[in-house]
């Protein structure tokens, strides 16, 4: 049924998916997801549809007050995990544990913004996830000037962290998000 709703929701919109990762989405049975940009609902919305559309087993990390009765019932259902940004946890290590000890094809899915807001920094939790897991990290993107949502392509961490973020975030180079002012990446210069 998800799977309907997520090519409907697509069609409506005039949404295409698109995905350039080496064995295709649908294909990689353990990794972290980002998702970029994060600058509105619409977000997670396409997003979300495109995944259920190609009928992706997936979890995504989420903020705790979205989680609360009785739209939380239904997020969870949906692969919701609340995060508490106002405590300290052990999120990386569990997250990276629960993609290892899974016996069924999973992605975990991370907004590197980390809000909808205007952040300069990415968060790192889901580079740091996919390290400690030993799993490869999906590009996924939603471009509102071309009407696409999809996966850019795989990137496997060296455990080099700002080497890393800075050669990920260059494929984001071009995306246009449904607010600009509010993207992390709009004021990035690359060499």
């Amino acid at each position: 049924m998800l799977k309907i709703i997520g090519k409907l929701i697509l069609k409506i919109a005039g949404y295409k998916i698109i995905d350039t990762t080496p064995k295709g989405v649908t294909n990689y049975q353990k990794a972290v997801m980002i998702a970029v940009p994060h600058t509105s609902n619409w977000d997670y919305v396409y997003t979300m549809a495109a995944l259920y559309a190609l009928d992706i087993p997936i979890k995504y990390l989420g903020k705790a007050s979205l989680f609360k009765f009785p739209l939380g019932i239904i997020i969870k259902k949906l692969g919701g995990i609340p995060v508490r940004r106002d405590q300290k946890n052990n999120l990386v290590n569990d997250m990276a544990k629960m993609i290892n000890d899974s016996t069924v094809q999973m992605q975990l899915i991370v907004p590197a913004e980390g809000t909808r807001s205007y952040s300069k920094e990415w968060k790192s939790g889901f580079y740091h996830i996919a390290n400690v897991a030993k799993v490869p990290i999906i590009l996924g993107f939603l471009d509102f000037g071309k009407k696409q949502v999809g996966f850019l392509d795989e990137f496997n961490p060296t455990g080099d962290y700002e080497k890393d973020l800075i050669n990920i975030q260059k494929r984001y180079v071009g995306i246009t998000p449904k607010h600009p002012e509010l993207y992390s990446l709009k004021d990035v210069k690359f060499d």
